[in-house]
């Protein structure tokens, strides 16, 4: 039964998404906009990384391919969690929402 679940566990994202994502990564925009904004260059090995994996999961269904993906979009996660949100979100509507704006 576990043998037949993690055949069937699936990345979260389409190969095609992460070679997607490495050629954007490589392009020219992208990299000007990472050098101005940073002041260096991006690095986009963990794309290419994940690419492969997930061409190899998907043809030889190796599990050092599968934990490699998955520990990759846990640290890809996380590191989205670090940042905070620009706005406050609100619990209730302001009091006063139903008054004229002038």
């Amino acid at each position: 039964m576990e043998q037949l679940a993690e055949r069937a566990w699936r990345p979260h994202r389409a190969c095609e998404d992460y070679l997607s994502e490495f050629r954007h990564c490589k392009g020219f925009r992208n990299n000007f906009h990472h050098y101005y904004t940073y002041g260096t260059a991006p690095s986009c090995q963990q794309w290419k990384e994940d690419y492969h994996n997930c061409r190899e999961w998907e043809s030889h269904k190796l599990t050092e391919a599968k934990d490699a993906l998955q520990k990759s979009e846990r640290r890809r996660l996380e590191e989205q969690k670090n940042f905070t949100p620009v706005w406050k979100l609100r619990q209730a509507p302001p009091g006063d929402w139903h008054r004229p704006l002038d």
